[in-house]
């Protein structure tokens, strides 16, 4: 695990209880109101989309929302900013190939 459960600044992580979410189609663990790049970190995912162009991986990087390279598709919507985007039980997320492809709303899963 990837964490600092005792920081030097911010202290002793308090206990926290943990939902499921499903990444490239396997379960994951992840701590109840992390973001979701905070938990695909901690367990060791390093690329989170490909770029359109020319295939490129990219992975976390500004941490607050504006650079994009932590775009990823969350629940069949591509684009979603992993790094201030909280997990929440059972959401899907699924690397990101170049754009992505938006499904119509009258689409049922």
């Amino acid at each position: 695990m990837n964490r600092i459960p005792d920081h030097p600044i911010l202290g002793k992580e308090e206990p926290s209880s943990f939902v499921t979410i499903i990444v490239d189609g396997k379960p994951l663990k992840a701590r109840e109101g992390q973001m979701i790049a905070a938990a695909l970190m901690e367990n060791g995912y390093e690329k989170f989309r490909t770029t359109s162009r020319l295939g490129e991986p990219r992975f976390f990087y500004c941490g607050i929302g504006q650079c994009t390279d932590c775009m990823m598709e969350v629940d069949g919507v591509p684009g979603i900013r992993t790094c201030i985007t909280p997990v929440r039980e059972g959401m899907t997320v699924n690397t990101l190939r170049g754009l992505g492809t938006w499904r119509k709303t009258d689409e049922k899963d």
